[in-house]
Parts: structure tokens; sequence; C-alpha cells
């Protein structure tokens, strides 16, 4: 009896060590992968609604066919502005740069009120009336500024490109997961259940309508908002309006206020258009940069315990730490400890007793 008394936290030490050592290579072979796996489950977790609808309305037949084409017209959505986009940007770089070897490209002089815009106005109004007054000089004087902002230019591009790939790759495999989401629910709920008794239910619905909320709250205005704002451009004439358009998405993305990218739109709007429609474009793109301020309260929020402070710092944060990615997973993460906080703390002054209230004896 001593003898196997002995042996026994030997065998949970060998146990613990080749559970460990599986669990690490396990991580190392699907390593690779781990980023494509989270994002079909964001994917899958944010459009499994409507694919629910779609199911219901076909009352659940031909599955297969149904999870295919619906698979096909997301892809489609994404490429088909995708490759406009990217086609717009080609035309527009190749006119630049051939408008520039010929000779022939000329920069609008500033509008007389640039000087009074407040803090950049003056240095702003020299910089634009230089670039007008001599182009390539400008352009040699000013290479290095130059050539970061085209150097970061490209690389967001880059970096969007290759989000739109990942994307496009995630809704595949995420439409295997919503074909079997039920199963993957359960499994994810029991799972949890096995960690903290009792919650999985509970911390499973709060992850996935964590997911969805900042899909509709960030994701959604930053389309609404580039959508607004493509719009304006093409109504105002604006040349490279789908360049704009992409620069408002990606600030609209990073949290950043989307004015920020439409001042040069405006300024170019100033320099070429009169100054009735050149005002009312001012004040169009104005109220596209604060539609955030009244749709991300509606939409960010909706349905959730979770506060949306504590959604919206883990959006940011997380977006700093791991890029786009991070942009759902902080949010999760944030929520998750802010729930597990919540229960620690009520589950605590649930256990508290009652202090016994002792009521004053009155003297006879």
């Amino acid at each position: 009896m001593k003898n196997t008394d002995s042996r026994q936290p030997i065998d949970i030490y060998i146990k613990i060590v080749l559970i460990s050592l599986l669990l690490v290579w396990s991580f190392l072979i699907i390593r690779p992968f781990v980023t494509l796996i989270v994002w079909s489950i964001i994917v899958a977790v944010a459009l499994y609604p409507f694919y629910q609808k779609l199911l219901k309305l076909t009352k659940g037949k031909k599955k297969g066919l149904i999870t295919s084409l619906f698979t096909i017209i997301l892809i489609a959505l994404i490429v088909v502005p995708t490759v406009g986009l990217t086609g717009s940007i080609i035309d527009s770089g190749q006119e630049f740069y051939q408008s520039f070897e010929e000779g022939t490209l000329k920069v609008p002089p500033p509008a007389e009120f640039v000087r009074d815009w407040p803090l950049v106005g003056e240095d702003l109004y020299q910089l634009w009336a230089s670039a007008s007054h001599d182009l390539e000089n400008f352009m040699v004087k000013y290479k290095d500024q130059i050539s970061s902002s085209l150097s970061w230019f490209f690389s967001s591009f880059a970096g969007l490109m290759g989000s739109v790939a990942l994307g496009l790759f995630a809704l595949i495999i995420a439409a295997v997961f919503m074909s079997s989401a039920d199963a993957g629910y359960q499994s994810g709920v029991n799972f949890i259940n096995r960690l903290v008794s009792g919650k999985g239910e509970e911390i499973m619905t709060m992850c996935v309508s964590t997911i969805r909320s900042v899909v509709k709250g960030i994701l959604l205005v930053a389309i609404i908002q580039a959508s607004l704002a493509y719009i304006g451009f093409i109504v105002i004439d604006l040349p490279a309006a789908s360049l704009f358009a992409m620069l408002v998405l990606i600030f609209a993305i990073i949290q950043l206020p989307p004015l920020i990218a439409m001042i040069p739109a405006i300024a170019i709007v100033f320099s070429y258009a009169d100054s009735t429609p050149a005002i009312i474009f001012t004040i169009y793109s104005i109220i596209v940069s604060m539609s955030d301020s009244f749709l991300k309260p509606i939409l960010l929020g909706k349905g959730l315990e979770t506060p949306m402070l504590v959604i919206l710092i883990g959006a940011l944060g997380g977006m700093m730490l791991q890029g786009i990615l991070g942009l759902f997973i902080g949010p999760v993460i944030l929520a998750l400890v802010f729930q597990l906080y919540t229960n620690w703390v009520a589950e605590a002054n649930s256990d508290t007793p009652a202090k016994a209230k002792v009521k004053p004896t009155s003297e006879e």
C-alpha cells in the first residue's frame, strides 16, 4: 500500500509532462493557421444569424447547396469592391505618373481662406502654394516626407489587401463552421463548464454577443462612413474618389477621426469648385465624420451586459496589440475578465454572512 502511494505523485508528474508536451507540440503544428482559424470563428459568429435566417426561409432543405451559395455571394461582395478599388488606385497612379513624366501635372493654387484655418492654416497655405508654383522643386525639397507618406500608404494598402485575402479564406472555413454551428457551440459550452462549472452557457453567449457587437459597432460604422464619404466624393466629382474613400475606411477602423483623411479632399474641392458647393461638401464631410458619435452607442453596446467603455477599450487596445484581429479578440478578453470579476465579487458578497441586527433593549 505504501509503495503504491509513493508512486502516485510520480505518475501524476509524468502525466502532466506528457500532456504539456502534447499541447505544446499541437500548438506548434497549428501555429501557422491560428490566425486563419480565429478569423474564421469570428466571421462565422458574425454571419451566423443571416445564415440561420436563410436556412429558415428554405426550411433547412439542401443545406449544403445553401451554404455554398451563401459563401459564394459573400466572397463576391468582398471581391467585387476590392477589385474596383484596386483598379481605381492603379489607374489613378498611372495617370499621375504619366502626367508627371509629361510635365502636365499641375497642382491648383490654394484658396485664400486656407490661411484662416487654425494652427496649420498658414503653413499649409505656404506648402500648397509652393507645390502649385513649382511642383518638381517641391517634390525634390520634400522628397523624404513624400516618401514616408507613400510608404505608409502602400504599407496600409498592403495590410488591407492582406486582411481581405485572409478574409476570403476565412469565409470558406467559416462556412464549414456555420454548417455545424450547434455542435461547435455545445462543445464550447462543455469546455467552459469544465473550467468554470455552470457558467458555460453564460460565457459563450457573452463571447458571441461581444464579437457581433464589435462587428456592428466598429466595422459596420466604418463601412457606413466610408460609403457616405464615397458618395459625397462622387457627387462633388473629386479626383481619386476611391483612394480617399479607402483612407476614410482605414481611419475609421483604427478609430481616428475620418475628417483627418477628408481634409485634403476638402482642400482640393475648394481649389476647383465654386464656394457654395465646396462649403456644402465641407459640412457634409463633417457630418459624416461625426456620424460615429451616435452610430456607435446604438450598435456597439446593443444587447450587451458588458459596459460599452470596456468593449471600446478592448477594441482599441487589442488593435494596438494585434492589429485588425485584436479589434475582435481584445473586447472578448476584456468582457470575459469583466464577467469573471463580476461573478467573483457577487459570489464573495453572497458568501459573506449578513450581520445580525442587534435591537437596542429598552430599559423598563
